[in-house]
C-alpha cells in the first residue's frame, strides 16, 4: 500500500519570524538560501525565492506596518512555500494592486507582479478591516510556492483528482509532536487519518507514529477500530478518519475525542458530531457520517490545538481558496500555543 503522505516527514515548518522592520529579511535571506540549496533547488530558483521574500517582507513593513510573519514550509513533493502573514488593513483591490505601476505607498508598485511572475504558483487572501462590533481577523496572506525537481508532477501522481493542505506545529516548536496525519490515494478514492496523542512530547509523538498501516479500510470506523486495538496500553489519542470517494460523489467521516472536523459546500459549513472518549483506553460506539462530496466541496479536520471559533463570517471568502492557503491561514489565526496544533484540509479538483 503506497501511504502517500505523513505529516511528520510532508510538512515541516523551517523558518519562522516576526516582521518588525528589514532586520527580518536578513535571516530570512540566509536561511532560505540555505533550505533551498540543501533541499537541491537550482540557483535560479533559489534567487527567485530571495526577490520574493524581499518584496513579501517590504510589502508587510509598507502596508502592514511591520505587523506580521514570515514563515518558510516544506510540503509534499518537495515543496517549499514561503508563507506571508500580516495583521494589517487589508487589499481593497488585489486585481488592481497586482498591476505593474500601482502603488498606494509611493513606491514603482512593482512588488506584487513580481512575486507571481517569480513564483512557481501564487495564492493570495484577503480581509478587509471591519469597523463593526464583531472582531475579526483583517490583513492579507500570500502563498509563494516552488516546486523542486518534478516535486509537482509527482505530486499531482500521488493525488490526481484532489488537493491537499496540511498545517503540522508542535509545542515551542519543539522536535516532538504528537499531531499526525496521514494520507492515502488511490485512483478516485482518497483516505485520511488525523490523530492527536494524548498530552505532547516524545510520548504523544509515539502513540501516533506507526498507524498508517490502519489505512485500507474504505470505512474509516473500521480505520479507527484498528487504532484503537494498537493503541490498548498506551496513553491513547484522539483521532479523526475519512475516506472521500469521487466516483460515487461520497464522504464518510468518523472520529473520536476532542477534534474537530468541518464540511464546506461553497455556502455553508456544518460540523460532524464525534464521540467522547480516547483510542485504547475507552470510548462510546463510533458513528459514520456519510454525505455527499464533490469538486465543489472541501472537508477540514483539526486537532484541539486550533480553536473552533471560526466560520464563513470570521473568514470571508477562505474557504474557496486552495487547501493549502486554508491551512495556513487558520493554523496561524486560530492557533492554541499551549498545544501542537494540525490542520488537513482535502477538496476534490
Amino acid at each position: 500500500m503506497n501511504i502517500g503522505f505523513d505529516s511528520a516527514r510532508d510538512c515541516r515548518l523551517l523558518f519562522d519570524s516576526a516582521v518588525r522592520n528589514e532586520g527580518a529579511l536578513i535571516l530570512l535571506r540566509s536561511k532560505l538560501e540555505v533550505i533551498a540549496q540543501r533541499l537541491g533547488f537550482p540557483e535560479v530558483k533559489v534567487q527567485n525565492m530571495l526577490l520574493v521574500a524581499s518584496e513579501l517582507v517590504s510589502n508587510n513593513i509598507k502596508y502592514a506596518g511591520g505587523r506580521g510573519l514570515i514563515q518558510v514550509w516544506q510540503q509534499p513533493g518537495l515543496v517549499l512555500d514561503i508563507v506571508a502573514l500580516d495583521f494589517g488593513p487589508g487589499i481593497a483591490d488585489l486585481e488592481r494592486a497586482e498591476e505593474d505601476g500601482y502603488s498606494t505607498a509611493n513606491t514603482l508598485g512593482k512588488g506584487l507582479g513580481s512575486v507571481r511572475r517569480l513564483s512557481d504558483e501564487l495564492f493570495i487572501y484577503t480581509q478587509l478591516r471591519d469597523e463593526g462590533p464583531q472582531k475579526k481577523w483583517s490583513g492579507t496572506v500570500f502563498l509563494a510556492r516552488f516546486h523542486g525537481g518534478d516535486g509537482k508532477q509527482a505530486v499531482r501522481r500521488e493525488m490526481t483528482g484532489f488537493r491537499l493542505g496540511l498545517f503540522s506545529r508542535s509545542l515551542s516548536d519543539s522536535r516532538y509532536n504528537g499531531d499526525r496525519v496521514y494520507v492515502q490515494a488511490d485512483g478516485r478514492k482518497l483516505r485520511w487519518l488525523h490523530l492527536d496523542g494524548l498530552g505532547h512530547g516524545e510520548t504523544a509523538q509515539e502513540a501516533t507514529a506507526s498507524l498508517a498501516a490502519h489505512l485500507v479500510h474504505d470505512n474509516p470506523v473500521d480505520t479507527l477500530d484498528g487504532v484503537d486495538h494498537q493503541l490498548a496500553g498506551t496513553r491513547g489519542a484522539v483521532a479523526a478518519a475519512g475516506t472521500i470517494d469521487m466516483t460515487a460523489q461520497q464522504i464518510k467521516i468518523a472520529g473520536v475525542g476532542d477534534m474537530h472536523a468541518r464540511l464546506y459546500d461553497k455556502q455553508y459549513l456544518s460540523e460532524v458530531q464525534f464521540v467522547p472518549g480516547v483510542l485504547g483506553r475507552e470510548h462510546r460506539t463510533l458513528l459514520l457520517f456519510e454525505g455527499g462530496f464533490n469538486n465543489r466541496n472541501l472537508v477540514i479536520t483539526a486537532s484541539d490545538g486550533i480553536r473552533r471559533n471560526w466560520d464563513t463570517t470570521s473568514f470571508t471568502g477562505l474557504f474557496k481558496q486552495h487547501p493549502q492557503l486554508i491551512a495556513y491561514t487558520l493554523g496561524n489565526i486560530m492557533s492554541r500555543v499551549s498545544d501542537d496544533q494540525s490542520l488537513c484540509v482535502l477538496t476534490a479538483e
